[in-house]
């Protein structure tokens, strides 16, 4: 156990990276707007799907130019991300704000299954291996063994939004109306801050997120159909340990649910999904709003 240590560790900052990235849009949503969005595993799925066909028309049409294929990434997350928020933000949710949250959920699964047929549609069913940017990398030294740097770039990318989140959050004024409009929305609209303002950008940044989450892993998988189903399920699993609205309670359970389904994988692979909601559900029991999630107050 302790030769293959430096390696469970690795893999474990990997995959909560990539799980704090996709989680941390969709606990965002929830924590300005209280917008439970299901269909944020297809925002993760559509970033995976346009990166893998941009990189692949790419990569057949100028093959001399393949260091290139890094700029995909970002290009697919924001462009998707935009059209995208745009989309649900506009011609659904603004018409719901302030409705039961069973309502949101529902119209946000509904669009998640249209999202999952449209996929088919546009991308057709046949998987995608974008591996050139991957590839291109290489890899580096890891105690005798070769470890990808592309993944190691992952875990900088995600300690990279934190900072930014935490950043912007305590030290901008634009963090504090957040708190503010986090808070109570209505009292912030009464003094004068623009709360639907508030909102676009916030669902914006948190689709973003989302499709960056499939951006950047499309690379590393087989892009196929369904891949944003168990995502979304991983992501809520993740948002739920930490406390639904909490950037740092994301990250925290992304840890500990990433180290945790490493060390199955390893010594008990027959447990790997077991394992994940079997930590969400320990925590549960002593913490039920999650690790740093607060308890709500409803208002009558």
């Amino acid at each position: 156990m302790l030769d293959s240590f430096p390696f469970i560790l690795l893999d474990s900052l990997v995959y909560a990276s990539w799980l704090f990235l996709v989680a941390s849009g969709l606990t965002l949503i929830y924590g300005v707007m209280k917008v439970l969005n299901i269909a944020h595993g297809s925002l993760y799925a559509f970033g995976a799907y346009t990166t893998a066909w941009l990189i692949g028309w790419f990569s057949s049409n100028y093959e001399s130019y393949q260091t290139l294929n890094f700029l995909f990434i970002p290009i697919a997350a924001i462009l998707v991300g935009f059209i995208l928020s745009i989309f649900i933000e506009r011609l659904f949710l603004r018409k719901i704000y302030g409705r039961d949250e069973i309502v949101i959920v529902l119209v946000t699964y509904g669009l998640f299954l249209i999202f999952e047929d449209t996929m088919k549609i546009l991308f057709g069913t046949s998987s995608y291996l974008p591996f050139q940017p991957r590839l291109m990398l290489g890899d580096i030294d890891v105690f005798g063994l070769p470890y990808v740097i592309y993944d190691l770039l992952i875990i900088c990318l995600a300690v990279l939004v934190w900072l930014s989140f935490y950043s912007v959050i305590k030290l901008t004024k634009i963090g504090k109306l957040l708190i503010a409009v986090i808070h109570d929305r209505e009292i912030a609209s009464s003094m004068g801050i623009n709360v639907s303002k508030f909102f676009v950008y916030t669902f914006f940044i948190g689709c973003f997120l989302g499709c960056l989450g499939g951006a950047v892993s499309a690379p590393m998988i087989s892009v196929v159909p369904g891949i944003g189903v168990e995502v979304i399920v991983l992501a809520f699993a993740v948002v739920v340990t930490g406390g639904l609205g909490s950037i740092s309670g994301a990250a925290i359970g992304a840890i500990l649910i990433g180290l945790f389904r490493t060390l199955a994988i390893f010594y008990f692979p027959q447990l790997e999904l077991f394992i994940v909601f079997f930590v969400m559900a320990i925590i549960l029991s002593f913490k039920p709003d999650g690790l740093l999630g607060s308890k709500e107050i409803r208002k009558i």
